[in-house]
């Protein structure tokens, strides 16, 4: 079969492997469509740091094909979405509600037993977070799989497996967003687009998209920012605050994880209000705050791993919300991508070119 390999740092082949059947608690789907996050990209350049070569993907949807021995959450022919955060029930964060933060499969880019399930000539090759899910098909712990109902778009499944429930959440779960308040996000790519829809969701009277890009700035008006600033033509904390009555929003979002970003976010904060940095940034880097106005100030700092959901409680809200025309995830896909596309995807990705790109399946 065919899948998208990182074979050394920011190198992207498509590659011919092969695939064992799934273990004790595996399943093997049959990929539907994966989405282009940008965490692929890190995962390629290095910023997060994963074991090469790796099978890319973590956001998709498609058909179980084959159960593995004690499977009993899916059975083939059931669509899902799958999971890059596994949800076991069981362990320490899942019993206290914390799902988001399981860690049952530890992320080494293997099975939970240590060991690979797909080879490129005989050697063994990593999976993104143990689901490798840029490729025709994927066996995956079946703890990371989320049945959904059949009729649903298998292109927009997909985006709920990562970007828009990260986005999303963060608005509505981590940063609890409420009506009426005024929210500003940083970086209008996939996931802060899915930060302004999800604060739209909330009830927020005023959203401010900053980006750099024109074009994600008009696509975040059409998502349902009501203002915009250009983070080249001046500073935008500044501009932001200018927007706000010079106090600042109640609810700051970064998308992007670039330390000067995090730290512009955190000023255009008003005091006692609440910044979220949901990108992901290099373990390289730090981000420094005021020591004195970290306490005057009195603002919260949330860190945001996968929208705090719960996937098993959460993907079917969010698809619920998707047909009651809430949340617009169909707009979000700006291209789609055949597999020997690939490469060109994430050419387009390092462009801003897309909202989301999606690799669809046949």
């Amino acid at each position: 079969m065919k899948a998208v390999v990182c074979t050394e740092l920011n190198k992207i082949t498509v590659e011919d492997v092969e695939l064992d059947p799934p273990k004790q608690g595996e399943v093997k789907i049959k990929m539907a469509a994966t989405g282009v996050c940008h965490s692929d990209l890190s995962a390629t350049n290095g910023t997060i740091p994963l074991p090469l070569p790796l099978v890319l993907g973590h956001e998709g949807a498609g058909i179980v094909a084959e159960v593995g021995p004690g499977v009993q959450n899916v059975q083939p022919g059931d669509m899902v979405i799958l999971t890059f955060v596994p949800n076991c029930g069981d362990c320490f964060h899942c019993i206290r509600g914390e799902a988001h933060l399981c860690r049952a499969v530890p992320p080494t880019g293997r099975q939970a037993d240590g060991t690979s399930r797909v080879h490129l000539k005989g050697k063994d090759l990593a999976a993104f977070s143990a689901l490798g899910c840029m490729a025709e098909e994927a066996v995956v712990p079946a703890i990371s799989v989320v049945k959904v109902k059949q009729d649903v778009s298998p292109r927009v499944a997909a985006l709920i497996g990562c970007g828009v429930t990260t986005g999303v959440g963060a608005a509505l779960k981590t940063a609890r967003v409420k009506p009426g308040s005024s929210v500003a996000v940083f970086g209008c790519g996939g996931v802060g687009l899915s930060v302004i829809q999800g604060a739209r969701v909330a009830g927020a009277d005023q959203i401010i998209a900053v980006d750099l890009a024109p074009n994600k700035l008009e696509m975040a008006i059409k998502f349902g920012a009501t203002d915009t600033v250009n983070g080249s033509e001046g500073e935008p904390a500044a501009k932001v605050r200018e927007l706000t009555s010079g106090r600042g929003v109640d609810y700051g979002f970064d998308a992007i994880g670039v330390p000067a970003v995090i730290e512009q976010c955190y000023r255009a904060t008003r005091r006692g209000g609440t910044t979220t940095v949901v990108g992901v940034g290099k373990v390289t880097e730090s981000v420094q705050f005021n020591a004195l106005l970290l306490a005057l100030e009195g603002k919260t700092i949330h860190g945001c791993n996968y929208g705090s959901v719960n996937p098993r409680e959460d993907f079917p809200k969010l698809i619920s919300l998707c047909e009651r025309g809430k949340l617009d995830l169909e707009g979000m896909i700006t291209t789609t991508y055949t597999i020997d596309d690939a490469p060109q995807a994430f050419e387009d990705m390092k462009n801003g070119t897309n909202a989301r790109g999606v690799i669809v399946f046949d």
